[in-house]
């Protein structure tokens, strides 16, 4: 049975290279995978998932204007999918997740997601939001804080090192500015602990 499926994390915990790996077992046994991915996300190139320890693979893009149950719908009349796969699904809007929903419900395609689940802020992506409402299933993909407990947020620094309060949800490259942290230190950053 085809189920929505979100694979949600912090800055730089290996989501891209799960993404790729799974998408690599598919193709491994013959099964073939479509890729989607932010437009404005071309950190490693147009229409390119990339990880940080170098691997990548070309993929489909998507914008908030596209309607993903076409594209979809598009990519199955040219032949068989087992599995679809999209990154940086924090980007996503809450209609495009309905439309992935309607895919995996209406195709019976699996649909496996891969994004943020907040920004910088602690606010949760309108994408993941949706996301959080709709999969079948969750999983976090674990990173860790410099203390050595699980990182559930994340800062972004500005110029002078210090933690941003304010500013775009939205700031592709940078992610030597993106600091992932345990509630606790993130709240030690942004100003927000209160005597021990």
């Amino acid at each position: 049975m085809a189920k929505l499926y979100f694979h949600y994390s912090t800055m730089n915990a290996g989501k891209s290279t799960l993404l790729l790996q799974a998408s690599h077992n598919y193709r491994e046994r013959g099964m073939e995978t479509y890729l989607l991915t932010a437009r404005l996300d071309d950190r490693a190139g147009a229409g390119r998932i990339g990880s940080r320890i170098g691997i990548g693979e070309a993929a489909d893009t998507f914008d908030a204007s596209t309607d993903l149950d076409q594209t979809i719908r598009a990519r199955l009349a040219r032949g068989a999918v087992a599995c679809v796969f999209v990154d940086e699904a924090q980007f996503l809007t809450p209609e495009q997740v309905w439309q992935l929903a309607r895919a995996v419900d209406d195709l019976g395609v699996p649909v496996m997601c891969y994004g943020l689940r907040l920004d910088f802020r602690g606010q949760l992506f309108p994408g993941s939001a949706a996301l959080l409402a709709l999969a079948d299933e969750m999983r976090e993909v674990r990173t860790i804080c410099h203390c050595g407990r699980k990182a559930t947020m994340v800062v972004r620094r500005g110029p002078d090192g210090r933690a941003l309060r304010e500013g775009a949800q939205v700031q592709i490259g940078g992610n030597e500015t993106y600091v992932s942290l345990c509630r606790r230190h993130w709240r030690e950053e942004v100003g927000d602990l209160t005597g021990t």
